[in-house]
């Protein structure tokens, strides 16, 4: 039988050791799988979870909502005149841009939630929201003569089906990735995201078109 040596017998109980003081120290450690959730806050300026929906939903959620507030601000009491008013032969109206943004989600509840190919959509959403969608000189010649209330009831209903959708789904939904999407490799994720960046890309051309209104005031938007 080989005879162990008082350096190697030493390595070895060192050895051991560290084995042993790693493996307690790993047991010890929270069980992420198991951990409690993030708690839900309701609160305007807290991004996060939300109660109802799953955890990464429920943080879009907070980050959409805070978005579409930013929106409205600028165009509460606005006027008829005002929200059909065009700035110059490229510019489209804020009402326009109004309906252009619930037809924007609206397009995209059909596509993620039902699952159908972008641009596969019935006769009465296009009759609704096509030209809303595609603006340009359509938009410009048809998308007036509404209250503010009728774009507000627009955005309101699209968001309210967004809602209740979101609150069927879970995070794995949301993680997927369409692997065929026009940008490539694209998750509902981010799709979805794009829809709260894109208003924020036409908040930033709404208060342009509002600072151009005649007897337009300067102001801090």
């Amino acid at each position: 039988m080989k005879k162990i040596s008082h350096t190697n017998r030493r390595g070895f109980i060192k050895s051991t050791a560290i084995i042993t003081s790693a493996t307690l120290g790993l047991s010890l450690l929270p069980n992420i799988s198991n951990a409690h959730p993030l708690p839900a806050d309701e609160r305007d300026n807290v991004i996060g979870p939300r109660e109802g929906f799953a955890p990464q939903i429920g943080t879009l959620l907070s980050m959409m909502t805070w978005m579409r507030t930013a929106i409205l601000r600028p165009v509460k009491d606005m006027t008829v005149e005002q929200l059909d008013y065009v700035h110059d032969k490229n510019s489209n109206s804020i009402g326009a841009m109004l309906l252009h943004l619930a037809a924007t989600e609206r397009f995209y509840q059909i596509h993620t939630f039902e699952g159908k190919k972008w641009g596969n959509w019935s006769e009465q959403d296009k009759q609704r929201f096509d030209t809303a969608m595609n603006l340009g000189e359509n938009g410009r010649k048809t998308l007036k003569g509404n209250t503010l209330d009728f774009y507000l009831s627009a955005l309101k209903e699209v968001r309210d089906n967004t809602i209740k959708e979101f609150k069927n789904r879970d995070d794995k939904w949301l993680l997927s990735v369409d692997e065929s999407w026009f940008w490539g490799p694209t998750n509902n994720y981010c799709k979805w995201f794009h829809v709260c960046e894109h208003e924020s890309n036409h908040n930033g051309q709404i208060k342009y078109i509002k600072s151009r209104l005649p007897g337009a005031k300067p102001g801090n938007d």
